[in-house]
């Protein structure tokens, strides 16, 4: 039975992942070049991806970048766009409608606690969750489990009695890693991932197509089926 939801953060409540794919195209085009989707998306979901976007641009340049300068230039934009951003469709509603079923609801997030703590605060909805694990938590974020399973442990739940709801494969690796079952739900930056190839348990287009009444029966359902 499940007890338990536990939500990324970054592209699945909120969509700081075009902010990000943005803020680093644009200084790729400040040096005449397009970044490609298909590389950063490498990069989605972890910490240390195999994609350098700062040594890429500076190999495409063909000359030494400041890498300090272009890291301070881009975290200073994504933050711009990220304050800006709203959260996803049916993001409010879904974690409303988790504490009314009496559902655990945490959140595993590759990114800094300091990050995570201002966005959701922000947009108040900081006292949704019971636990939140960040980077600042573990030695590996995703896609090594370390983040879902402490994530578990604080809420007292089993992987078989939680669900976890991605948008990044890094993301829904760490879940399945960590013996979860997992939503997958792409934000416009993930929508190109072949996450049916990795085996997803759902694959919805937003969190406002279904109640999560819906989602959880789904889910039970497959389970009793294998």
């Amino acid at each position: 039975m499940i007890k338990a939801v536990i939500f990324d953060f970054d592209g699945t409540l909120l969509d700081s992942e075009s902010c990000a794919f943005e803020a680093f195209g644009d200084m790729y085009k400040e040096h005449g070049h397009e970044l490609a989707l298909e590389k950063w998306a490498l990069c989605i979901g972890t910490a240390d991806g195999p994609f350098d976007p700062y040594e890429d641009l500076q190999t495409k340049v063909g000359r030494k970048l400041e890498r300090e300068t272009l890291k301070a230039r881009f975290e200073e934009e994504l933050l711009a766009r990220a304050l800006r951003a709203e959260l996803r469709p049916g993001v409010p509603g879904i974690l409303e409608e988790a504490r009314r079923l009496g559902l655990s609801i945490g959140l595993a997030s590759s990114s800094v606690r300091t990050w995570i703590d201002r966005h959701l605060t922000a947009r108040g909805i900081r006292g949704y969750f019971e636990t939140i694990k960040t980077s600042d938590d573990v030695e590996k974020v995703k896609p090594d489990p370390a983040l879902y399973r402490l994530a578990l442990e604080a809420l007292g739940v089993r992987p078989d009695e939680a669900v976890a709801v991605e948008d990044s494969l890094n993301g829904m690796r760490a879940a399945k890693a960590a013996g979860m079952q997992v939503v997958i739900v792409p934000n416009p930056v993930t929508r190109q991932m072949d996450f049916a190839a990795e085996g997803p348990d759902l694959i919805l287009d937003s969190l406002a197509e279904r109640p999560l009444t819906w989602i959880v029966d789904r889910l039970e359902s497959a389970r009793q089926k294998t």
